[in-house]
């Protein structure tokens, strides 16, 4: 009966993301939230896809997520940890920590959700005060991604939390809808994607071995998810259509085409996109999870929908012709194919591929520091604040971490980052460094024109 609830959600909510404006130039975006938000992997894919297709429109993203928090936890920081960056949109998620998790184990759990729900709403009700008296920013409320309990996995099943999970799911949906704010629901498209993926391999997850915390794949997910509610699915990075016989272009979107010529049987041509593919990342860069971002395009239709480079040359005859770019063979396509058209964006070895791949890599760094600043205030909201030790970072501090470290595995994974955080010449410097490193992000996916060649290939 569970699953038979949670599919008719599946069903109801599958499209009933209401539209989330686009992020514009200069926008300052928080996205808020718990660990989940804090591994920094789905607001960071969703930036990376605003860094290639819109590089010459910045924007900024903060990661303002704090492991374990509830709505009341959120409450507690808003002014200090998200409104003091002066953010022009707040995207706020919550409810798996909400929801409970060994209560699901004992003979009132159904009492105990009760508690946990309405205990949640209360809070909320509190923040959407704040959101709504702070009306310098849009705002969007995102479900939690889901818990997963149908997995097969032996470990971590809290039977009937995601039924906990829906009901807040579903007051944050109403308030979306009654503020005229964003939504973007996780919960119910993920749920539906693992259980249609689940019917032939049981085993897969979005999540991870603990059925909570997405892997890359599952934060990939929870990208495209976004970037659907943003209105932006069937964008292409570019559309290039020539026809070779007559020597001229016949389409060219987003992007430009100049200085087109003909010779032995091949055609060359000036190329200038304004956008860049985006990358298939093929690191497993999640603790303790094996997920790749790359296998999120084996259940998600992202190639389809947000990126098509393609490549329409008609009249050249039949026959095979080799490709080249910027002097590089890239490969040989038969006259049919190039005809019809091929998405250059999965070509793993185009120039602009490999200058989205160094965006890629550049924005990981970022990110690399980031988690610094992150763990940093971890601490400060979910150990130090208990102690009236907030922002205190003097010996005292330390020895407080040291200690606690023997017996919190949480407390212990930031001891060393601490021992440098709680230095703010140390923290002025990571920022210092990632306002660099955000500069060379934009730098590098600048447009880039490049010269396409098509010729007859060599016997």
């Amino acid at each position: 009966m569970k699953k038979l609830f949670l599919l008719l959600g599946v069903l109801v909510c599958w499209d009933c993301q209401a539209q989330v404006k686009p992020f514009e130039k200069g926008d300052r975006v928080a996205f808020v939230g718990n660990s989940i938000t804090e591994a920094g992997y789905y607001e960071s894919y969703i930036w990376l896809y605003y860094m290639l297709h819109f590089p010459n429109m910045p924007i900024t993203v903060y990661n303002v997520g704090i492991g374990g928090d509830r709505a009341g936890n959120i409450l507690s920081r808003l002014d200090d940890d998200v409104l003091r960056r002066k953010p022009t949109v707040i995207s706020l998620t919550f409810g798996m920590n909400d929801s409970g998790y060994f209560e699901f184990l004992g003979n009132k759990a159904d009492s105990l959700a009760d508690v946990h729900v309405k205990e949640s709403y209360d809070q909320f009700v509190l923040i959407q005060q704040k959101l709504k008296a702070y009306t310098a920013a849009r705002k969007v409320l995102v479900s939690s991604s889901p818990y997963d309990e149908t997995v097969k996995n032996p470990k971590n099943l809290f039977p009937k939390k995601s039924l906990a999970m829906e009901r807040i799911v579903k007051f944050q949906m109403e308030a979306a809808k009654a503020n005229s704010w964003g939504w973007v629901d996780f919960f119910h498209p993920m749920t539906g994607i693992e259980q249609r993926e689940q019917k032939t391999m049981p085993e897969f997850t979005l999540t991870g071995p603990d059925r909570i915390h997405p892997g890359n794949m599952g934060h990939f997910v929870m990208a495209w998810l976004f970037l659907k509610a943003q209105g932006l699915t069937g964008k292409k990075v570019a559309a290039v259509e020539v026809d070779a016989a007559a020597g001229k272009v016949v389409t060219a979107d987003n992007c430009m085409v100049t200085k087109i010529t003909r010779e032995n049987g091949g055609i060359q041509f000036d190329y200038l996109a304004n956008s860049l593919p985006y990358p298939a990342d093929t690191v497993s860069r999640i603790w303790e999870n094996p997920q790749r971002q790359a296998d999120a395009f084996k259940v998600i239709p992202f190639e389809e929908e947000f990126n098509q480079e393609l490549l329409q040359v008609k009249g050249l005859g039949s026959g095979s012709y080799a490709l080249s770019i910027d002097g590089k063979c890239i490969g040989e396509y038969n006259g049919d194919v190039l005809e019809k058209g091929i998405n250059m964006a999965t070509l793993k070895n185009t120039p602009q591929y490999q200058q989205a791949v160094s965006v890629l890599l550049l924005n990981e760094e970022r990110m690399s520091l980031e988690s610094h600043l992150r763990a940093y205030y971890w601490l400060q909201y979910d150990f130090f604040a208990n102690k009236g030790m907030m922002y205190q970072d003097d010996q005292a501090a330390l020895d407080s971490v040291e200690v606690h470290a023997g017996k919190d595995w949480a407390v212990a994974s930031k001891k060393d980052n601490y021992r440098s955080a709680r230095y703010a010449v140390v923290r002025e410097s990571w920022q210092r460094r990632m306002d660099v490193l955000i500069d060379e992000i934009y730098s590098t996916a600048r447009p880039v024109k490049r010269v396409i060649r098509l010729e007859p290939a060599k016997k």
